[in-house]
């Protein structure tokens, strides 16, 4: 199968130096990428920016913000039979962006615009026999939450999971894998590289299951 999968933060700059982001890592959608090669499969990386070394044999593509995201995986979903969306996404950037260093040493107003929900944009673009794994970090009704922005975003799969560990060496922290028949697997005492190997491995089994011939 042709696999899309993105990872790491995005960065929305303020000005020519400073930007808003989170602390994202990649670590897990670098990593799925990674299981999916060694299973055989074609990989497409869309990469916010990170500090991991590219995985070799895999098709990465380097982009900053939400739209350059936004614009990439659009680009490249028709082609792709699932996609894995890892990425933290951010969900606002700043409504101007200067091309300067501001100087300003005074207390002054940064205006937000949101950032298109990209799953969101997707759905619109799905085609039936393609697999959506979506993912949700909250901070509290986890398992409620995921359910609802499954059914918004027309996904196969979300992985819910708590903003507690949230850019931080992997502890132990709730995680669970959502299905949109409403089967739940809880994953919480996986690690980062068990959780990657069960989402390529749930997206071969989900595809077993597709009748190719419809």
């Amino acid at each position: 199968m042709k696999i899309l999968i993105t990872a790491g933060p995005t960065r929305e700059y303020i000005d020519a130096v400073r930007f808003i982001s989170n602390p994202a890592t990649g670590t897990l959608g670098y990593l799925t990428a990674e299981i999916a090669k060694e299973k055989k499969h074609d990989v497409v990386l869309v990469s916010g920016p990170c500090y991991l070394k590219p995985p070799k044999g895999i098709k990465i593509i380097f982009v900053e913000s939400a739209i350059q995201m936004k614009n990439m995986v659009e680009r490249e979903f028709p082609s792709c039979d699932a996609l894995v969306m890892t990425a933290a996404v951010s969900d606002w950037r700043p409504e101007r962006k200067f091309g300067r260093k501001l100087k300003i040493k005074r207390k002054w107003k940064l205006n937000l615009i949101p950032n298109p929900d990209i799953l969101k944009c997707i759905s619109r673009m799905k085609k039936e026999k393609q697999i959506v794994f979506g993912f949700a970090l909250e901070s509290e009704n986890i398992i409620e939450n995921a359910k609802r922005k499954m059914k918004e975003k027309n996904l196969d799969v979300i992985i819910a999971n708590t903003v507690k560990n949230f850019g931080k060496p992997r502890k132990k922290s709730d995680i669970f894998a959502i299905y949109s028949d409403g089967s739940i697997k809880n994953c919480s005492s996986f690690t980062k590289n068990e959780l990657a190997f069960f989402i390529v491995s749930e997206i071969e089994r989900l595809a077993r299951g597709i009748n190719w011939n419809k």
